[in-house]
């Protein structure tokens, strides 16, 4: 009897009760709560469809058309890739392109660099350091179009007062070597706070258990940083890497603002080009091709640093 009654004891413990079936009522409830959510999202996708996806798809069918303004508005004529030939095989463009490249390349590995060393810096508790970071979003609360004419006045070869400063009379925006040089300047500027934030808030979330564990191992300051600190901080450099990126292929406020493209196309990047091609010179077909062809550079580059991203999460 005590057998069969453990038996029947061990068989009631691990016998699984089965979960209450839900009623149609909540059934009901449930499908009404979705069909609400949908009816409500729903003006919003339609409003963002009209803003965005129907100019997306007007630029796309532009830009294999050589439509003029004066025009109907789908009354060009198919022309094939035939404006991406010609972007392709345009000195200026190519021109812009490296130019892109490289003013990217050294802005975002100059911001990331600063930003880096800044959030090390105020990461430090001390008395007043609240009041330090809290200027620092100072030159993000300025509009990037207003931050750069205040620079070309800074940078101005007869009243500036870099010039002032150093002695000499430059004319910095209107030199082919100083001029990219000095638009990336104000690029640095304006933007270095933005990955110091994203930093900061990084190194001020991370655990500290680490960096105890490595000082008891006998780890120095140095060997901290670079084997615990910067492999913790990493998804925060990836993400500040990849928004600076995008951001700085497109740049366009300063450089329209300072120098307009010039002097002699030295900083003429992809943005410019397209905004000169289609609202100065109006080949509204050339320049949708230049606007698709820098769109896929710019998902290109935001899929690789995903990619970087999960890979490292995986890990």
């Amino acid at each position: 009897m005590k057998s069969v009654q453990g038996v029947s004891e061990a068989d009631r413990a691990v016998t699984v009760v089965p979960a209450p079936r839900p009623s149609t009522a909540s059934l009901i409830s449930d499908l009404l709560d979705r069909f609400f959510v949908q009816a409500a999202m729903l003006p919003t996708f339609v409003v963002m469809l009209c803003v965005f996806g129907l100019p997306l798809a007007f630029s796309f069918y532009l830009s294999f058309t050589g439509w003029a303004p004066d025009q109907a508005l789908f009354a060009g004529r198919f022309v094939g890739l035939a404006n991406y030939r010609d972007l392709l095989a345009d000195p200026v463009f190519i021109g812009a392109l490296g130019k892109t490249f490289a003013y990217t390349a050294a802005a975002v590995a100059t911001q990331m660099g600063l930003g880096l060393g800044i959030a090390l810096l105020l990461n430090i508790d001390l008395p007043g350091m609240r009041y330090f970071r809290t200027a620092l979003i100072v030159p993000m609360m300025i509009t990037p179009i207003v931050g750069a004419l205040c620079w070309k006045l800074l940078l101005d070869p007869s009243h500036g007062v870099l010039n002032h400063w150093i002695g000499q009379q430059i004319v910095w925006l209107g030199r082919t070597d100083t001029a990219l040089a000095a638009v990336w300047l104000v690029g640095v500027w304006q933007s270095t706070t933005y990955v110091t934030l994203i930093l900061l808030a990084g190194l001020r979330s991370l655990p500290s258990e680490p960096f105890e564990a490595a000082m008891i191992d006998g780890a120095g300051r140095r060997q901290a940083f670079w084997h615990v600190t910067i492999p913790l901080l990493r998804p925060y450099l990836l993400v500040a890497l990849l928004l600076r990126t995008i951001f700085e292929f497109r740049a366009f406020d300063n450089i329209y603002a300072m120098t307009g493209g010039g002097p002699a196309n030295a900083t003429m990047v992809l943005s410019m080009y397209t905004y000169l091609i289609s609202f100065v010179q109006f080949d509204f077909s050339m320049g949708a091709a230049a606007s698709w062809l820098m769109l896929l550079m710019s998902m290109l580059i935001c899929l690789f640093f995903i990619a970087v991203i999960r890979r490292r999460e995986a890990l």
